[in-house]
């Protein structure tokens, strides 16, 4: 008997049936194993989409630094004391570390009532620089962003936000050209700014009114005083490395313990990136293990039922053997009969899992979320790649054991 011939493939579909019990839980063990596989390898993708979507359009290679109370005396100064990052540390931090990219300072007002004629809202005002730009890129409805000619002319201009547009314009329409009063002084409108970062520094972009930083540090006396500064690493460095470098180089110019961990706050991007990476590295590993798991034990009871079937028609092997079947024929119908049975099975629960994973995208559709929860085509033949064999694998140990069947013997056991 040929291999999948069509006489073959009846008969093989027929000693299948004639078991209906057996292969049904057997199968069921395999189209478990592959649906399991399937629905959490699209399950942990379509998660990761939504994680990886909090970053979008934020620098994941970005340091943020922030001062704070020191915890150890140094060089006359007590334990305790509260400094200032300063305007003239961006042009220090440039010149002394190469590796850095951009070096962007903030400052910021929560809480701070916007207004444009009888509308109202508490909004955060943000004073930055054009480069900021580079560390969360801003999405432009209207407009345009800061420019250098503002910092530089210190004109009074806004981008607003999202949630502050429609708040003061709820009529709609291009509000640039228009002004808007906070804390008593005008900023006339320059740009719309509605970048749906989930990751942002010190509130979200859609609440926020962003001036020119040297503006609003005149209209609230701030002097040269920065609340924070954002830098970039450049591809070449790593940023975890960097972090210490700019540390010891504020600590030098601000006379601070170099021991001293707790008087700079840093928060290094490209670490929680990457976090987030390992974490579904590992459960895309966890993953595979569970699913390649399950698929074992289902190819563990294809094993059996066919060493089952295989004893069970030893009177009907040793007759084919009678009238001229070869071992390899042998070989070839148990070696079939498992691996049809793994494949079927299989295939059942690729098509469960693809549909399972596509009514999970229909409602992330439907819920306004963007992502994709599907399987990949190469992951779906991986899959099936990996079902062949081991219906293969299970066959090998009955088939051997058919083919060991004596005429004589199997006429005796009759």
């Amino acid at each position: 008997m040929k291999l999948f011939d069509i006489d073959g493939l009846k008969e093989i579909l027929e000693t299948l049936t004639r078991n209906k019990s057996r292969t049904f839980l057997t199968g069921f063990g395999i189209f478990w194993g592959i649906f399991m596989l399937l629905a959490m390898n699209g399950g942990g993708k379509g998660l990761k989409n939504i994680l990886s979507d909090n970053f979008e359009g934020f620098a994941t290679n970005s340091v943020i630094t922030g001062p704070n109370s020191t915890t150890r005396p140094y060089k006359g100064f007590k334990r305790g004391r509260w400094w200032d990052l300063r305007m003239s540390d961006v042009d220090y931090l440039k010149n002394v570390i190469p590796e850095l990219e951009v070096v962007t300072p903030m400052e910021s007002f929560w809480g701070r009532t916007a207004v444009r004629g009888s509308n109202s809202y508490r909004s955060i005002l943000k004073g930055l620089s054009p480069d900021y730009a580079l560390i969360e890129t801003p999405m432009m409805k209207y407009g345009r962003y800061l420019s250098r000619m503002d910092v530089l002319q210190k004109r009074k201009v806004c981008v607003i936000g999202k949630r502050v547009y429609e708040n003061l314009f709820p009529e709609g329409g291009d509000p640039c050209g228009e002004f808007i009063k906070v804390d008593g002084a005008y900023y006339e409108v320059v740009g719309l700014n509605v970048s749906k970062t989930n990751m942002n520094i010190n509130g979200g972009s859609d609440e926020s009114i962003v001036i020119p930083i040297n503006v609003l540090q005149s209209a609230y006396n701030r002097g040269d005083r920065v609340e924070l500064m954002a830098m970039t690493v450049i591809p070449e460095a790593e940023s975890s490395e960097i972090q210490e470098v700019i540390r010891q180089a504020l600590y030098r110019r601000h006379y601070i313990d170099p021991q001293d961990k707790s008087a700079l706050i840093i928060v290094n991007a490209e670490k929680m990136y990457s976090m987030v990476d390992n974490l579904f590295k590992g459960l895309n590993v966890l993953i595979w293990l569970v699913g390649l798991g399950t698929l074992l034990a289902g190819a563990i009871g294809v094993s059996n039922i066919m060493m089952v079937t295989v004893k069970e028609r030893t009177t009907e092997i040793g007759i084919r053997r009678a009238i001229g079947a070869t071992p390899r024929m042998i070989l070839g119908q148990i070696m079939s009969e498992s691996v049809i049975l793994t494949l079927g099975a299989g295939a059942i629960g690729i098509m469960f899992s693809v549909l399972l994973l596509s009514l999970v995208d229909i409602g992330a559709s439907s819920a306004g979320l963007e992502y994709s929860f599907q399987v990949s085509f190469g992951t779906a033949v991986l899959a099936a790649s990996v079902l062949a064999a081991l219906g293969l694998i299970a066959g090998l140990a009955p088939a051997t054991r058919a083919m060991a069947i004596k005429p004589v013997d199997a006429m005796r056991d009759e």
